[in-house]
């Protein structure tokens, strides 16, 4: 690790309440994790007994939709623009469920539930190849298996079925 502000090797000390946090001996300032953050979504339909999915270009697997949130951005805005950008479908309702650090891209995913209004769904090809409503138990089947989107998906099958 470096620091972000003179590039010199950062090395690990002890900040109050903090524990040990990368430090920059140079400019004499503790240097906390810089990491994007984006918007994971598990969408359903206004039934709640399904769960849309999408394989992006050249995947193999299924995925739930997601995207970056942008600078001056709120995560609630984020959930409404990405999955209409990519369905050109809104969103009804949303609610959020968990937070994961995805660490091969090195982004904090929140995760929510979200409610898709009825319609079809019209995709963004240049991102995605195909987007489609699988069951509960299809969805599980169809996602891309130990991945953060497969976590999420778990926890929200689980919490959806509370709801009917």
């Amino acid at each position: 690790m470096f620091c972000t502000e003179c590039g010199e090797k950062l090395t690990l000390m002890f900040a109050s309440g903090e524990g040990l946090v990368p430090y920059c001996k140079s400019c004499g300032a503790f240097r906390f994790a810089q990491f994007a953050t984006a918007v994971s979504l598990v969408v359903t339909n206004r039934k709640k007994d399904m769960i849309l999915l999408a394989k992006h270009k050249g995947q193999d697997d299924f995925i739930l939709f997601a995207g970056y949130v942008k600078k001056g951005e709120t995560a609630e805005k984020t959930v409404t623009r990405e999955f209409k950008e990519e369905t050109k479908l809104n969103t009804v309702k949303y609610k959020y469920m968990s937070s994961r650090y995805h660490e091969p891209k090195n982004v904090l995913m929140l995760n929510f539930i979200s409610i898709a209004e009825d319609g079809e769904p019209v995709i963004d090809e240049k991102e995605i190849e195909e987007v489609k409503w699988f069951t509960f138990d299809e969805a599980l089947t169809a996602i891309r298996k130990d991945s953060t989107a497969e976590a999420f998906l778990k926890s929200a099958v689980a919490e959806i079925k509370k709801w009917n």
